[in-house]
């Protein structure tokens, strides 16, 4: 068992990012810029998270939602994908991310989409 690692898909705001990480510190959270993945298509976004056992964060709750539930109905798999509505607080999603590191496993999040905050 692990803890979760995130990636942060190209849409999501850095103000996300920054908040999580003040939070704390020691969460793994790695975008797509880090990645080498600007500009990627999502289905390529979610192999690579699949790779590199990533759980995705998006704003984007319509294409990507769409693209995850298919790779789960082909079998192929998801690591979990958390979306977040870009009218979402940030300090909320920033906080269910935290919550979600500090007291769950990565392996809890398999095949899963969510909607944050929780």
């Amino acid at each position: 068992m692990s803890r979760p690692r995130f990636l942060a898909d190209e849409d999501l705001r850095s103000s996300i990012i920054r908040a999580v990480r003040q939070r704390a510190p020691k969460l793994e959270f790695v975008t797509v810029i880090d990645a080498y993945l600007s500009s990627a298509p999502d289905e390529e976004v979610l192999e690579f998270a699949w790779q590199h056992e990533l759980l995705v964060v998006s704003h984007d709750v319509n294409t990507m939602k769409a693209f995850a539930a298919k790779r789960v109905a082909n079998g192929r798999g998801l690591r979990g994908l958390f979306l977040a509505p870009q009218r979402s607080a940030i300090r909320l999603v920033a906080e269910s991310l935290v919550l979600i590191w500090e007291a769950s496993e990565f392996e809890e999040w398999r095949d899963r989409i969510v909607y944050l905050p929780l």
